[in-house]
């Protein structure tokens, strides 16, 4: 069944618990909606490098991404280099991947849309 709301306009939610955590075929389900991200850690975490033409650039995304995590109350870890920021998102308080993960990865996706 098709969610309801796009992931990008979705709003994350507190979740604690490895209930939150979401199934393989849930994980399968959502990451069409998310071209370029990939599965890392055996399924436990999604990540994606967003590359850019200097550190400005690279600079602005991460602010950018800052000012989401701090509104969603959902923090990726990230590697910032001069042209290129590596995203990783996975929620610590189930264990793996929730909703949230998703969520955050496509309105991530949204600032270099």
């Amino acid at each position: 069944m098709p969610d309801l709301v796009p992931l990008a306009q979705a709003h994350c939610l507190p979740l604690k618990g490895k209930e939150h955590r979401l199934t393989p075929a849930r994980v399968a389900e959502l990451m069409p909606e998310l071209p370029g991200w990939e599965l890392a850690e055996n399924g436990h975490a999604l990540v994606k490098t967003f590359s850019f033409n200097n550190y400005h650039e690279t600079m602005a995304f991460v602010n950018a991404l800052a000012y989401i995590a701090h509104r969603e109350d959902h923090h990726p870890d990230l590697g910032v280099h001069y042209n290129r920021a590596v995203v990783r998102y996975s929620t610590h308080d189930v264990g793996g991947l929730s909703e949230n993960d998703f969520i955050c990865a496509a309105k991530a996706d949204q600032l270099v849309g």
